[in-house]
């Protein structure tokens, strides 16, 4: 089965953002640090409200309300994500809103993925992490990139992240993912689809993804990694390799323990 290595995007989504030096670098003029806003929460809020009023001038059609563009927790997110950067966050979190409607985000429900979620590909952990993280879990031994819809995998990669960030416990902020390796093959091979997930979580869900297990990776795996992990930016440095027996004893209970890994 040939190795699927186009990672240009299908047309059932609107296009993901290339980045850019004018938009992941911060600006020289910008007066106030991490670190500043962080301990002076009234720069971080006038900050937000710079967005926000800035929004309303100049993106009044962008939808409102929650996740919509004077959603002060995401406009604080995204100025957090671009170093309070106002121009970097606007220009981040306006592609972001877009994206969200265009995707139809709020449109997606248990339903509305049922079918391709009958598969068992992908799937939300009922318990936390020892970390208290929400803990995203994909089986890719049955992720069939010739057998199912590619937009059917994408909107259930969002339902799901959407489902384990709605689970998210006060103060924690990022979620957990593990992608079990067990029985992979050539067949389940699908770059693009690994492409999207990175993307996705880099463009528009920041910072939410603390860290990713890779677990009990084959050695067919390995060429797919090399050729995946230079399009992952810096998303390549939270993946770690690890067996079941990590899994186990490092980020679980015996108690909450997802039942694929228990024996």
């Amino acid at each position: 089965m040939m190795i699927h290595t186009c990672v240009a995007l299908r047309p059932c989504r609107p296009p993901l953002i290339s980045s850019s030096k004018s938009t992941l670098q911060r600006p020289p003029n910008c007066k106030f640090s991490v670190r500043n806003c962080i301990r002076d929460p009234n720069n971080s809020q006038k900050l937000v409200m710079e967005v926000k009023e800035k929004l309303e001038k100049e993106y009044y059609d962008l939808p409102v309300g929650e996740n919509g563009r004077d959603d002060e927790d995401m406009i604080l997110w995204y100025l957090k994500d671009r170093r309070f950067s106002v121009e970097e966050a606007i220009a981040k979190l306006t592609k972001a809103i877009k994206w969200r409607q265009e995707f139809g985000v709020a449109d997606l429900s248990e339903d509305t993925v049922k079918s391709i979620a009958k598969t068992g590909k992908a799937y939300v952990h009922d318990f936390l992490d020892v970390n208290d993280r929400p803990v995203l879990i994909v089986v890719a031994s049955k992720h069939l990139p010739d057998v199912h819809d590619p937009c059917d995998n994408e909107k259930l990669c969002v339902f799901l992240i959407e489902k384990a960030l709605s689970k998210l416990p006060a103060g924690q902020e990022q979620i957990l993912g593990i992608v079990d390796l067990r029985g992979f093959g050539t067949k389940n091979a699908d770059l693009s689809y690994l492409t999207f997930l990175f993307d996705v979580f880099y463009y528009y869900y920041p910072k939410r993804l603390g860290e990713v297990l890779f677990v009990e990776a084959p050695f067919v795996f390995q060429p797919i990694w090399q050729l995946t992990k230079p399009l992952l930016k810096s998303y390549a440095s939270m993946v770690k390799f690890c067996s079941t027996e990590t899994v186990r004893k490092e980020y679980f209970t015996e108690e909450t323990l997802p039942i694929s890994f228990r024996d």
